[in-house]
């Protein structure tokens, strides 16, 4: 049976992709990674779906439009879902996720339930980032942690591991979210449902090649919808 999934999303990372799908599957032979691309208009989706003709461990799911990280994390989990893998790890595509952080991860989540790389414990943090990202994402997460009182330092972190069962019992077809506030609210629902959750240290790279999907109005509407996630 194959037992890992790596689900990444992607929207305009043709300057990256090909290299990280080439390094996470020759570090990992064994994993299966599933690409979920927003209709790049740079041909990400293009250049995945090449390489999976040749290389089966890779499948390119192509959606019409951009819709947002949520939603297409959520196409990227019913897939896996749906082929019976047993961990499955979600990632960005642009180096910031170092693939050497993957054994780690399947190492954790065979005690626990989710694995989230963090930035905020010990060990852990952003290299080149700068004092307005670092200030927005550090205050952002003390404001998530408090209003939502979860014991976890790196709410934003989209650097995970789920056990599969984590994923089938949250329900996806409810979650509303389509932003960064996604990693919030699976994180909650995943808590509230009393799964056992873990932080590893992670060091976060921000990306060399290619333009950040990041803003302050992005990371603003992400501590609002903190407010409706808490409500409902």
């Amino acid at each position: 049976m194959r037992r890992t999934a790596i689900v990444i999303p992607t929207y305009n990372e043709a300057q990256n992709i090909r290299l990280l799908l080439h390094n996470i599957l020759e570090m990992y032979p064994y994993v299966n990674v599933f690409v979920i691309d927003d209709n790049s208009p740079d041909g990400t989706g293009e250049i995945v779906r090449h390489l999976s003709i040749s290389d089966k461990r890779i499948t390119c799911i192509h959606r019409f439009k951009k819709e947002g990280i949520g939603p297409a994390y959520i196409r990227g989990f019913q897939e896996v879902l749906r082929k019976d893998y047993e961990w499955i790890i979600q990632m960005d595509a642009d180096f910031s996720h170092h693939p050497r952080y993957i054994e780690r991860f399947l190492k954790e989540v065979k005690n626990w339930d989710v694995v989230i790389g963090s930035r905020y414990i010990k060990g852990g943090g952003a290299k080149n980032w700068s004092w307005s990202r670092r200030l927005i994402s550090r205050y952002g997460n003390i404001y998530a942690k408090f209003i939502l009182k979860l014991p976890i330092n790196d709410l934003t972190s989209g650097f995970r591991c789920f056990r599969s069962e984590v994923l089938r019992r949250i329900d996806l077809e409810n979650i509303r979210s389509k932003g960064y506030i996604f990693q919030i609210e699976m994180l909650y629902k995943a808590y509230k449902k009393g799964f056992k959750i873990k932080e590893i240290p992670i060091l976060f790279t921000d990306r060399k090649r290619g333009v950040t999907k990041m803003s302050l109005s992005i990371f603003l509407e992400a501590m609002g919808g903190v407010w409706r996630i808490l409500r409902e």
